[in-house]
């Protein structure tokens, strides 16, 4: 199939977002105004060509754009949801709009047996795994009169998606995963500057850093890289399912750029992180942050 040619930069992009906000964790995609920029805005150039890429969260926000710019780097996908069908059909359509075949599997990555059974699809239907992105997470602004006032259930589930799912979903694939093979995580801002509204999203975050850099270490002898992306406030259907619809409005306004970033200005990190151009590169976090200084 042609390659779609360059996308260029959306209106969108540079201008604030309207007022909207979502009752349902972890957001619909189809129900944003306007729609994120999901779509790769170059050509590809094979740099994942026949493999296996298995993304959780790939229903919509970064993980669509990830599941089709690796897609378009001639890569088959499978993509793990919690519940929103309709997205995930969106970015299956999309996916095999780009030659690619795109398999999707329904489920909850806080449980370690939907983990092992998910990779377990993976195998079964294309007999091999090559990358694995963990990118599933849910957030909640701190509720009640104090910063540490979060209710024991929501600190559990969110630590149980963020950072148990990534754990779960590694020792998974890592069943399968060859030499060479790549697992990405994705991070946060937050895990290097806080927030104060997110005490416990911006923990899980901070964890999935560490995890990123033990792992690396441990699968050296492996030849396996582990590597992250801490995006800054990227236009996502977490943002309008975490805050009101005045808060989501300003969303991004804080960076140095002035605005929030898109999913298809995120996505070309886990590219080159999956790929054998970041062949020396394990153990790091690339920022696509709007402009924000960290070390780390």
């Amino acid at each position: 199939m042609e390659p779609r040619r360059f996308h260029p930069m959306s209106e969108q992009t540079k201008k604030k977002q309207p007022p909207q906000e979502q009752a349902h964790q972890p957001g619909r995609e189809k129900q944003m105004t306007p729609r994120p920029d999901f779509m790769p805005r170059f050509k590809g150039a094979e740099k994942l060509k026949d493999r296996v890429a298995l993304i959780t969260g790939g229903d919509s926000g970064i993980g669509r754009a990830v599941a089709v710019h690796m897609a378009r780097e001639g890569a088959d996908i499978a993509i793990v949801y919690l519940e929103e069908h309709d997205d995930a059909e969106e970015t299956r359509r999309h996916v095999e709009a780009e030659g690619r075949t795109c398999l999707l599997i329904c489920g909850d990555v806080a449980k370690e047996e939907f983990c092992k059974e998910a990779v377990g699809q993976v195998i079964e239907a294309f007999d091999r795994l090559d990358i694995l992105v963990n990118n599933a997470a849910e957030q909640h602004k701190s509720g009640g009169d104090g910063p540490l006032d979060i209710p024991d259930a929501q600190l559990q589930q969110t630590f149980q998606t963020n950072i148990f799912g990534y754990f779960h979903m590694a020792k998974a694939a890592l069943e399968h995963l060859p030499e060479g093979g790549a697992i990405v995580n994705t991070a946060s801002v937050t895990a290097y500057k806080g927030n104060k509204e997110l005490l416990d999203y911006s923990a899980t975050k901070g964890a999935i850093v560490s995890f990123t850099r033990s792992l690396s270490q441990a699968l050296l002898d492996r030849k396996i890289r582990v590597n992250a992306v801490a995006p800054g406030p990227i236009w996502t259907p977490l943002i309008p399912a975490s805050y009101d619809a005045d808060k989501t409005a300003e969303h991004g306004s804080h960076a140095p750029m002035k605005r929030a970033g898109q999913p298809n200005e995120v996505a070309p990190c886990f590219v080159f992180l999956a790929s054998d151009e970041a062949s020396y590169m394990t153990g790091q976090v690339l920022h696509p942050n709007g402009g924000t200084v960290v070390n780390g």
